[in-house]
């Protein structure tokens, strides 16, 4: 079922997508008077799903879910259509056109793009608001995982800053961004009552951006082991471990937090143990056996039970210019993260993912604030990549009409033919690629 959520929440956004991308195009072709002959959602490769015609126009959805396209006459596009190429240009025709307004046409869908990531990304905080817990509830300090560890943190630190940015909310993905797409060379922490500068080696740009390490997290807050449930006939239950109770140790061994108890239970798989409760005002030991799997059949109450999150909240007026800052701040990042892999910091294989990738960033359930926040996402996305100069997507033409506008002179026909197939034969590859790489980390690379 999971599954399935993630496929049509992904099916649902690239539909959204790609039906407005293609009115960006499509409404100042019919504008300007140019003959629209198809307008499709997906590819349609021998044959169409749906289609109908309305004029000139033949309406239709392919079957084939990589994109989807207006033909446009007399235009070199992914049909190739070179039989009308040969004929007489006639005055419906795109090639027909004066380069502005050809250009105005080409730069349509990636204009429809950003301008609807920009508004989703305003609704989103207008009608939702922005979510964060405030650093300075995690008054504990943090617990590090491997990859923190090995980054320099340290259990109980707390964190001030990330380069020279303070750190007010607490999320570990904000230290992630802030080395792999701010360069931040040191991370600022209070350990042990002392301020203290983290240094941190350029090496961890790559290692953090690996495609291994995207889902493992650097740290989260130390939270005390309080029981919440009971699982049924567990060695908890038979040791008379009750909700509420706080575990404070092991075997006599102190364990204040939940990650301690974690660790030091590890080496006692199908083993007696003590363990030392908190109950009202009472220390209690209380024997208790193990599974298998060195577990108590005892959970801990959420992250969310210690910290109440705070929430910006827009007005719809105020939304507007967040929403653009957000916008503006993640397509920076997409021209940043270019820039380390054009240094090499970042490798593209690791950034690279297919549509598992996509789907899997939507979560397993759907939830309305996240579809539309990746909604937004993806849509800056697509006009950020739509805008490369790439023959076959919207870029290439648009380089190929700001040379003919400059030197007045407009490529021929069989150029922009060939240049059309071999950027095509460049995007296919790059699909193939992707989806690849997530076949292979998905079913080879476990």
């Amino acid at each position: 079922m999971s599954i399935l959520s993630m496929a049509g929440q992904l099916m649902l956004s690239l539909s959204i997508l790609i039906v407005l991308h293609e009115l960006g195009h499509f409404i100042p072709a019919r504008f300007f008077k140019t003959r629209v002959e198809k307008f499709y959602l997906f590819f349609d490769p021998w044959f169409s799903l749906i289609k109908f015609k309305k004029g000139d126009t033949e309406y239709g959805i392919g079957w084939l879910p990589l994109g989807g396209y207006v033909k446009i006459s007399g235009m070199i596009d992914e049909s190739f259509d070179a039989a009308q190429m040969a004929q007489e240009p006639q005055p419906w025709e795109f090639r027909s056109k004066p380069a502005w307004q050809r250009l105005i046409i080409m730069l349509g869908g990636v204009t429809v793009n950003f301008i609807l990531g920009f508004i989703l990304f305003s609704m989103t905080l207008f009608v939702w608001g922005e979510s964060y817990i405030p650093a300075s509830q995690v008054k504990n300090g943090i617990y590090v995982d491997s990859l923190g560890r090995d980054l320099g943190l340290l259990d109980g630190d707390q964190i001030l800053k990330v380069g020279d940015k303070p750190f007010t909310e607490f999320n570990d993905r904000l230290v992630i961004r802030g080395i792999i797409i701010d360069n931040a060379q040191s991370i600022e922490v209070l350990r042990d009552g002392k301020v203290t500068q983290i240094p941190v080696d350029e090496k961890w740009v790559d290692i953090l951006s690996r495609y291994e390490n995207k889902s493992n997290f650097l740290f989260s807050a130390r939270l005390p082991f309080e029981i919440s449930s009971v699982t049924k006939n567990s060695p908890a239950e038979k040791a008379g471990i009750k909700v509420d109770d706080i575990v404070i140790g092991l075997n006599d061994v102190s364990t204040p937090y939940f990650h301690d108890f974690v660790k030091a239970v590890k080496p006692y798989a199908n083993k007696e143990i003590v363990i030392n409760v908190l109950r009202d005002k009472d220390t209690l030991s209380l024997p208790i056996t193990t599974t298998k799997d060195a577990k108590i059949g005892a959970y801990t109450y959420p992250f969310n039970h210690y910290f109440t999150q705070d929430v910006r909240e827009y007005s719809f007026l105020a939304s507007i210019p967040a929403g653009f800052s957000q916008g503006s701040q993640f397509l920076g990042d997409q021209f940043k993260a270019f820039g380390q892999m054009f240094k090499g910091k970042i490798k593209a294989s690791e950034s690279l993912g297919g549509f598992g990738s996509i789907a899997s960033m939507y979560g397993d359930v759907w939830i309305w604030e996240r579809f539309w926040k990746m909604t937004a996402v993806l849509s800056l996305i697509l006009g950020f990549m739509n805008l490369l100069p790439i023959p076959a997507l919207d870029g290439g033409h648009v380089m190929f009409l700001l040379y003919e506008v400059v030197t007045g002179r407009k490529p021929s026909d069989k150029f922009m033919e060939i240049a059309t197939m071999i950027g095509f034969i460049l995007i296919l590859s790059l699909v193939i690629f992707a989806n690849g790489l997530d076949i292979f980390r998905n079913f080879f690379n476990k």
